[in-house]
């Protein structure tokens, strides 16, 4: 009997929302209950993938244009697909991964203006039908989370953008969330962070008892 292909769940949402603390949360849920499962991460999650990210990250003096950036996230994304994440599907396993293509939609479509359509029709040409079971949107004002941004560190080439760009990036995950509700949580991160895994834990036993 063949068996069962794992659900693949990720965790998305602009700069400040508090992913790292809250998918250490996720990741910790599954190991209380024993499920089977892989944490991985976008851009990244192989090798090849993460050196990637490195050059999608830095800053530099040369300015990226923005159809290279978009085509550097979705070879990382090839890359990280056909090594990572179809496997661990096939092999009945729950994927957990930080950022998926609608982080792709948000900064590269909204962020950066590019046309959703071609977007699209990458998403089409490196994922086939593959999309993710459900997305946990943690959705912040973006002054408030570049304010708690600030507190970790050095930024990256994405985190020194301008608020008018973040607010377009928050702009298009809303959209995203609000054409397809039923595979997306939108869950408030202004909130306390035990309202959050509230929230975030609802919707894991959620997808655990549907069929």
């Amino acid at each position: 009997m063949q068996e069962k292909r794992g659900r693949f769940i990720t965790l998305e949402g602009g700069e400040g929302v508090g992913k790292s603390t809250n998918l250490n949360f996720v990741t910790q849920w599954f190991e209380s209950r024993g499920i089977d499962f892989i944490q991985t991460r976008e851009p990244g999650g192989t090798p090849l993938a993460e050196q990637l990210r490195e050059l999608l990250l830095q800053k530099r003096d040369e300015s990226v244009d923005p159809t290279a950036e978009l085509l550097m996230v979705f070879a990382a994304r090839a890359q990280h697909l056909n090594r990572v994440i179809r496997p661990a599907l096939a092999a009945g396993q729950w994927v957990i991964c930080d950022r998926f293509t609608d982080a792709t939609y948000a900064y590269q479509g909204g962020g950066r203006g590019l046309d959703k359509s071609l977007i699209a029709q990458l998403e089409q040409t490196v994922q086939g039908d593959l999309r993710p079971d459900c997305v946990l949107l943690l959705d912040l004002d973006p002054e408030v989370g570049l304010q708690r941004a600030a507190n970790t560190g050095e930024a990256d080439r994405f985190e020194s953008e301008q608020l008018a760009f973040f607010h377009k990036v928050r702009e298009a995950y809303r959209a995203r969330a609000d054409a397809d509700p039923a595979r997306y949580a939108v869950i408030d991160a202004s909130q306390g962070l035990a309202a959050v895994q509230d929230q975030l834990a609802a919707e894991l036993d959620r997808l655990v008892v549907q069929p």
